[in-house]
C-alpha cells in the first residue's frame, strides 16, 4: 500500500509536469494541445529521446539535501540487510553510491560535506559490524564494500599510479578539490579490522566440525572392510566431511556474491585451511587411538577431498594447498613402513613440514590395530632420532592454530562506469538525485 501511495504521488507529479510542458510547447509553436491526451499522444509530446539524452549526460554524481543526510547512512548502511535487498544488488553498489555522493561534494568544493560523509560512513559501518559481529554475511558484505570504497578513492584520486588503469571517461571523473590520503589510511585500517573479524566468524563456525570430519569419520567410499580404528568408543557427531565442505561452499559463494576480490578470497581460504590442518594435527598428536595405518589412510582421503574442493573452486596458488602439507605428511608417516634404516631415512627425507618432536610423538603413539602391523621398535626410534637431531627448529609439539598470516589487499580498479549505475527502488533512496 505504501508503494502504491508513492506511485500515485509520482503519477500526479508527472501529470503536472506534463501539463507545464504542453503549455510551453503550445506557446512556442502556437499549436493547440487542448484535446485530451491519450497514451499515444503523451508519447508523441514527450519523445523517449529526452530521457536518453539525460542519461547520456549523466556525470556519475549523486546529490542529496542536508535534511536527507542522516537518512542516507541509515538506509544505505545501518538498516541494509545482506540477506535481504542486498542480495540482488550490483556487487559493491553501496560503495559506489557513497563515492558518487562524495564526488558531488568534491565537485561543489563543500569540504564540510566531504568530511561528514566520510566520517559518518566509517562510523556507521563500524556500528553495524559491532552490532552483528558474529554474522558472517554482514561482515563479508561490508568487507567487500569497504574495500571497494577505498579502491574508488584511489582510482579517482588523480594520482598517476592509479589513473593509468582508467578509461578516459573515468579519468574525467577524478576528484577535483580534495586530497583524501588520510581517509584512505583510515579505511585501510578498517578493512584489516573487518578481515580479522571475518576470520573469527569463519573459525567459530568451522572449529566444531574439524575433528569429527577429519579424524573421527570412518567411512571411505570404495574401500571395503575398513573397520573403526578407535580404541575407545567416541560419541557420534552430526558433523561430517560433507557438512564441512558444504560450509566451505557457503563461505566461498557468499564472498563471491558480495564482490570480494579474488586475491582476498584466496587469503581467507588459506587462513581457514591452516586452521583445519593445525586443529586436525594437534588432535592427532594427543590421541593414541588416532595413530594407526588405517587412520592414516582415512586422513589422506579427507585431505584429498579438500584439495579437490580447491581445484573445483579454481583457487590456485597463494600457498592455500601448502597449508595442508603437515597433515599430509602425518598421514604418510602413519602409512609408511617402520622397520629398517632405509625406512628411517625415508621418513627423515619425507617429513619436512613436521618437526622432529612431532615425528617422534606420532611414532611413539603409533598403535597397530591388527596382526599385520607391528609396533615401532626402540631401535627404529633411535635411528630416526639420530637422523633428525641436527634439525634447527622449534621443539614445540603443537601447531599454533591462532597464527594469522599477513593480510594484503592490492589495488583493484573497477571497470564499472559510474554514470551507468542504476539505484533500485528497493533501496528507498529516491531522495538521491543523479547528476
Amino acid at each position: 500500500m505504501e508503494q502504491m501511495d508513492k506511485q500515485e504521488k509520482t503519477t500526479r507529479k508527472l501529470k503536472k509536469q506534463l501539463k507545464i510542458y504542453m503549455r510551453k510547447l503550445e506557446e512556442s509553436d502556437n499549436t493547440s494541445l487542448d484535446q485530451p491526451c491519450t497514451e499515444n499522444g503523451v508519447g508523441e509530446v514527450l519523445p523517449e529521446v529526452s530521457i536518453l539524452r539525460k542519461e547520456r549526460h549523466c556525470q556519475g554524481m549523486l546529490e542529496y539535501g542536508k535534511e536527507d543526510e542522516a537518512n542516507l547512512f541509515k538506509t544505505l548502511i545501518t538498516d541494509l540487510k545482506p540477506r535481504g535487498v542486498a542480495v540482488s544488488l550490483t556487487p559493491g553498489l553501496p560503495a559506489y553510491i557513497l563515492f558518487m555522493c562524495l564526488r558531488h561534494a568534491d565537485y561543489t568544493n563543500d569540504d564540510q560535506r566531504v568530511r561528514t560523509l566520510l566520517h559518518s560512513s566509517i562510523t556507521s559501518i563500524k556500528n553495524v559490524l559491532k552490532k552483528r559481529s558474529r554474522d558472517f554475511d554482514t561482515v563479508s558484505f561490508w568487507l567487500a564494500n569497504t574495500c571497494r570504497f577505498l579502491h574508488c578513492l584511489k582510482q579517482y584520486s588523480g594520482e598517476e599510479v592509479y589513473i593509468k588503469h582508467n578509461t578516459p571517461q573515468q579519468n574525467r571523473q577524478c576528484l577535483l578539490n580534495f586530497d583524501l590520503t588520510d581517509y584512505r589510511q583510515t579505511l585501510s585500517d578498517l578493512v584489516i579490522q573487518i578481515y580479522q573479524q571475518l576470520i573469527k566468524c569463519m573459525e567459530d563456525l568451522l572449529q566444531p566440525m574439524i575433528v569429527a570430519a577429519m579424524l573421527e569419520q570412518e567411512t571411505i567410499p570404495g574401500v571395503l572392510g575398513l573397520k573403526p580404528t578407535g580404541l575407545r568408543k567416541r560419541t557420534s557427531s552430526s558433523f561430517t566431511l560433507e557438512s564441512m565442505l558444504k560450509q566451505l561452499d557457503s563461505f566461498h559463494s557468499t564472498l563471491l556474491q558480495h564482490g570480494n576480490d579474488t586475491d582476498l578470497i584466496r587469503q581467507v581460504l588459506k587462513q581457514q585451511f591452516y586452521v583445519i590442518c593445525a586443529t586436525t594435527l594437534n588432535n592427532l598428536l594427543l590421541r593414541k587411538d588416532m595413530c594407526s595405518w588405517s587412520k592414516g589412510l582415512q586422513i589422506r582421503y579427507n585431505v584429498s577431498q579438500l584439495e579437490e574442493w580447491l581445484m573445483d573452486k579454481g583457487v590456485q596458488g597463494g600457498g592455500v594447498r601448502e597449508t595442508l602439507e603437515p597433515l599430509i605428511q602425518a598421514a604418510q608417516l602413519l602409512q609408511i613402513k617402520k622397520k629398517n634404516q632405509e625406512d628411517a631415512e625415508a621418513i627423515a627425507t619425507m617429513c619436512t613440514a613436521l618437526t622432529a618432536t612431532q615425528i617422534e610423538k606420532i611414532l611413539n603413539l603409533y598403535t597397530p590395530v591388527n596382526e599385520f602391523e607391528e609396533r615401532v621398535s626402540a631401535s627404529f626410534m633411535k635411528s630416526v632420532r639420530a637422523l633428525l637431531k641436527d634439525r634447527q627448529e622449534s621443539p614445540q609439539l603443537l601447531m599454533d592454530s591462532k597464527v594469522l598470516f599477513p593480510f594484503s589487499f592490492p589495488f583493484n580498479p573497477s571497470p564499472v562506469a559510474l554514470e551507468s549505475l542504476q539505484i533500485p527502488q528497493s533501496l528507498n533512496l529516491s531522495f538521491l538525485m543523479r547528476l
